[in-house]
């Protein structure tokens, strides 16, 4: 692809008009095998883009190029930045917990590019949906995530069968003592921006518990704070489900995110914080990295984090692209303090903020999507329609394979759903209900 066109339509599919240092960089750069260190954040998804794509020419009948990343979150969230500006180009994602016979579908039109998790695309191979021979380009994002998660051997095995790779580029969110042996990466160019991204004014915060159960400092600190997006990250499973509780008895609105949950569950809690609907998340270092998640105000550390590498990639949630954030962590005074947790300053939450964190908003969920042939623009005026909303009341729409969700004034919920009750959406009878 034309590097002007690929700019243009950064500009107009994604309203990214300035590129920083690293995208910059990796523009440039022809090397055959480059190494990107960058945090979390960053931009290196447009980086990586920028680079891959300058390879790529119309279709050619044959997979031309293969991202892989460790989580479905990251596949979809890569893919929804290259699909846009690689028009003309098939773009496909495949990860757990996708319907097979969805991805098989999508493969009688051979892709050009396929963004995936490792044992996703590898379950793909073994099955002789596809083959990755003639592949020519090969992006592996988060390296240090995927030795993280174990998914090294399913790596070896996918890149073993790529016989004609031209490009190779590997990003990691932290340094490696070595770098892997199967990719061949001797002599590759390495650009290191762990220490000089974009990052922004983060502040760090204790807030002092006066007992060893946190949640009335918790509930105090989130009813202080001005209105905001919130993470609040604890350590263990069940300890996200019991402070979730507690935040949704004390009527603050809060979303879960674990490992536990079904991925369209982890997928939905994503889709409410990002949409308004939930401004708080509470999370288990799941939710640190690999997220498309907008802009967060505030991470709180609920339980204090067990590795140095947990307390960056926690706090790396936050004061995103030159954005300012705060960072709090609630200690007790039984607590001991770990050499790598520093703060700035100390707070003490008094009172309830006029002004603080709550939800306006509820979600609209439909049960038809994309394979259904619905799109955004038709959720937004089936929502105009036949609910009576304006263009301003519906806000963002989130359409997956089968089903679509929007966002809508909370006090207006009630009778949206009555008003929709008897409603088709292109001619299709579907199921309305509300997410909150």
């Amino acid at each position: 692809m034309d590097s002007k066109i690929i700019l243009q339509r950064l500009a107009e599919r994604h309203n990214i008009t300035a590129l920083n240092d690293m995208q910059l960089r990796m523009q440039a750069d022809n090397s055959p095998r480059a190494i990107l260190l960058a945090p979390t954040g960053s931009g290196k998804t447009v980086a990586f883009a920028l680079r891959l794509l300058r390879r790529l020419s119309a279709s050619k009948g044959d997979i031309q190029a293969v991202v892989l990343a460790p989580s479905r979150e990251l596949v979809i969230q890569i893919a929804d930045v290259i699909r846009p500006v690689a028009a003309g180009l098939k773009t496909v994602a495949f990860y757990g917990g996708h319907a097979m016979a969805d991805e098989e579908n999508s493969l009688k039109v051979i892709p050009d590019i396929i963004v995936a998790t490792p044992g996703r695309l590898l379950d793909h191979i073994r099955r002789g949906n596809l083959s990755v021979n003639g592949v020519g380009s090969l992006v592996i994002d988060e390296y240090d995530k995927m030795l993280e998660l174990g998914f090294l051997d399913e790596m070896k095995r996918i890149v073993s069968r790529m016989k004609q790779l031209h490009l190779t580029i590997l990003t990691s969110a932290t340094p490696l003592a070595e770098y892997p042996d199967f990719l061949q990466l001797k002599g590759a160019t390495i650009m290191d921006f762990t220490s000089r991204g974009p990052s922004g004014q983060l502040q760090t915060v204790r807030v002092t518990s006066p007992t060893k159960d946190k949640l009335d400092t918790l509930e105090a600190l989130l009813k202080a704070l001005p209105r905001g997006r919130a993470l609040v990250f604890v350590n263990h499973r069940d300890a996200s489900g019991r402070v979730y509780t507690y935040l949704r008895e004390k009527g603050l609105p809060a979303g879960l995110y674990h490992g536990g949950l079904e991925q369209h569950q982890r997928q939905q809690a994503v889709d409410l914080l990002n949409n308004g609907t939930t401004p708080i998340l509470v999370s288990t270092d799941l939710g640190a990295r690999g997220l498309d998640i907008d802009d967060v105000d505030y991470v709180i550390h609920y339980h204090t984090p067990l590795s140095p590498e947990s307390w960056t990639h926690r706090n790396g949630r936050t004061a995103r692209m030159g954005r300012s954030g705060t960072a709090y962590i609630i200690l007790s005074d039984e607590e001991n303090i770990p050499d790598f947790v520093s703060y700035d300053r100390e707070y003490f939450p008094k009172g309830e903020n006029p002004d603080g964190i709550r939800s306006e908003v509820a979600t609209v969920y439909i049960n038809a999507g994309k394979k259904e042939k619905i799109s955004r623009g038709d959720v937004a005026g089936y929502l105009m329609k036949g609910a009576s909303l304006t263009k301003d009341e519906v806000g963002k729409i989130v359409v997956t394979d089968h089903y679509a969700i929007a966002a809508v004034p909370r006090a207006k919920a009630g009778k949206i759903l009555a008003l929709l009750a008897d409603k088709k959406i292109k001619n299709t009878r579907v199921k309305v209900s509300l997410l909150k």
